[in-house]
């Protein structure tokens, strides 16, 4: 007897080729947008046994009561911002993500934004074009031997860490908690860190507990010749507060590939030339796509096999 696949609900933007390969495992409903979503939990609610989100898109805990043999849901990536991550559990529901799948990807982009930034990429490439030479443009500092600070030290941060290690910077970091396997210092706010540093990187998880992290207090603390990245969540960082301090020149620059907007362009910094700006971009690319899918089929087939999923939550 052929055994029956598990009936799946895949919530986020997905392509036909992953799709497709999703459905080697799973019965699938591909449901990306607010009316197919509400119309498959209303209808099929009582098949679906796991479901395939993001962050940004979540799982309320309304949905997960009207899917009642729900058992385990999956997460892309390492954010889980808005899925009620207790509700599930109190349902003794498994939760897992993709937490470090991606984390090469975004790490190789926090240090473009970096350097981009910086160095003064993108005014330059438009200089350049309109004819205008290096004597007429103000010179940039280096990134290699200055302070980075990175809040946030999961398998992103880790890998922001190498990369910085490699242009011989001074490295430090803020967490919620002192780790004694992490071989840089620690510091106990994001205002001291921010002090210390010369560029401050954002690779914490988003949600209540970290909105709003970065605010005026903390790009004070960054300073006059500091620069923002922030490839976490837009949530992060207070956008009014950053445009402020950008324009008045309280902080020299930022790179950001996440926004409070998402996905429309954050509307107070888009007129800023020392700001530069990605529309979410640094999980994407095709090594980065397959290894989190890899990691979904993982966490599910395992599950369904009645063994731990590889990384829950």
């Amino acid at each position: 007897m052929t055994r029956m696949k598990p009936r799946l609900l895949v919530l986020c933007p997905t392509s036909p080729a992953a799709l497709d390969l999703i459905a080697q495992h799973f019965d699938t409903l591909y449901a990306p947008d607010d009316a197919l979503r509400a119309a498959a939990i209303a209808t099929e609610g009582a098949a679906f046994r796991v479901v395939l989100t993001i962050g940004s898109i979540g799982l309320t805990a309304a949905e997960i009561d009207a899917m009642p043999q729900l058992e385990l849901v999956c997460v892309l990536g390492a954010g889980h911002e808005n899925v009620d991550v207790a509700h599930a559990k109190a349902r003794g529901i498994v939760v897992a993500n993709g937490a470090g799948a991606n984390a090469d990807c975004v790490a190789d982009h926090a240090m473009a934004l970096l350097l981009a930034a910086v160095r003064n990429l993108a005014p330059f490439d438009r200089a350049c074009r309109a004819g205008v030479w290096r004597t007429a443009l103000q010179m940039q500092p280096n990134v290699s031997h200055r302070r980075i600070g990175i809040v946030g030290f999961g398998a992103i941060g880790r890998k922001i860490a190498q990369r910085a290690a490699g242009f011989e910077m001074q490295i430090g970091w803020h967490g919620r908690t002192r780790r004694d396997d992490v071989p840089y210092p620690w510091f106990d706010s994001v205002t001291a860190l921010a002090a210390w540093a010369d560029f401050l990187v954002i690779a914490t998880p988003g949600g209540a507990a970290t909105q709003h992290l970065v605010d005026a207090g903390v790009l004070d603390a960054l300073g006059a010749d500091g620069y923002l990245v922030n490839i976490a969540r837009g949530s992060v960082v207070d956008t009014a507060a950053l445009a402020d301090a950008l324009r008045s020149g309280r902080i020299r620059g930022a790179g950001l590939d996440v926004y409070e907007s998402e996905p429309e362009p954050p509307a107070a910094l888009i007129e800023l030339d020392n700001v530069l700006l990605t529309p979410h971009t640094g999980g994407a690319s095709p090594e980065a796509v397959q290894a989190t899918l890899d990691r979904f089929i993982a966490n599910a087939t395992r599950h369904f096999a009645g063994q731990p999923v590889v990384s829950p939550l």
